[in-house]
């Protein structure tokens, strides 16, 4: 048992030990702050360590299966173009259901609008045919609407649904130099490819609801009854494994 003892300070004395004893407990507490961060800084490291080679693992895994997947269906969309005539289409996405209507795959590329220089030229034949429309203020002002739909994006392209908007109205003008500008935009149009995806369904049994199969890390956490599955010939996202490119 420690002794205890009785001490006679002044008020002086008396604040300077308190000083002392509010030093010591910062002291203290900042070096318990400080093994705080080092055991943080030190989890941080083991548990990096630990799940980057999973998720590299994770990732290879996914591109394996994707190349595979692709590789599997190249013979089939060449048959497809074949039969169906699409093969000079321009086709950038096929969906695939089997007989019974259970299984769905959709396999595809994301594009990016882009066009070969002749495109000036077909610009300059539109350009001037519709600006020779305009006789008034009121045709000008209609001008110039027809006119934006040759207005280029960030990348100075044209939007290739713009140039379908055209080409429906070159058709119902039957101008020729109309049409043959919107003909030269077509043909001039070369769009790069980005990246593959895939989207995976099957329809569920009970609801006969087509469901989505999660692909990417952020989609394995939505629950099979509350994912419903979009329409087939909706836009892919870029989520559906395209990390794995």
């Amino acid at each position: 048992m420690s002794e205890q003892r009785q001490v006679t300070m002044t008020a002086e004395q008396l604040a300077k030990w308190e000083a002392f004893q509010e030093a010591e407990a910062k002291k203290e507490a900042a070096e318990l702050r400080k093994q705080q961060r080092e055991t943080y800084a030190q989890m941080v490291d083991e548990e990096l360590a630990a799940a980057i080679p999973e998720l590299v693992t994770l990732s290879a895994g996914i591109k394996t299966v994707k190349d595979t997947v692709f590789g599997n269906f190249a013979a089939i969309i060449d048959m497809k173009a074949e039969l169906f005539g699409t093969k000079d289409g321009g086709q950038y996405s096929h969906t695939f259901t089997n007989s019974d209507s259970t299984l769905r795959l959709t396999l595809g590329v994301n594009t990016v609008d882009g066009y070969r220089d002749t495109v000036e030229d077909g610009i300059t034949m539109v350009r001037g045919y519709i600006e020779s429309l305009a006789t008034d203020d009121k045709t000008q002002a209609l001008v110039s609407a027809v006119l934006r739909l040759l207005s280029r994006d960030g990348q100075g392209n044209l939007k290739a649904s713009r140039v379908l908007q055209l080409r429906k109205m070159a058709e119902e003008s039957g101008n020729e130099q109309f049409l043959e500008g919107v003909k030269i935009i077509e043909e001039s149009y070369q769009p790069s490819i980005t990246r593959r995806y895939i989207r995976a369904q099957c329809k569920d049994p009970k609801t006969g609801a087509w469901r989505n199969i999660p692909l990417g890390i952020t989609d394995v956490d939505l629950l099979p009854e509350n994912e419903t599955a979009p329409a087939p010939d909706a836009e892919a996202e870029g989520t559906e494994t395209e990390a794995a490119e």
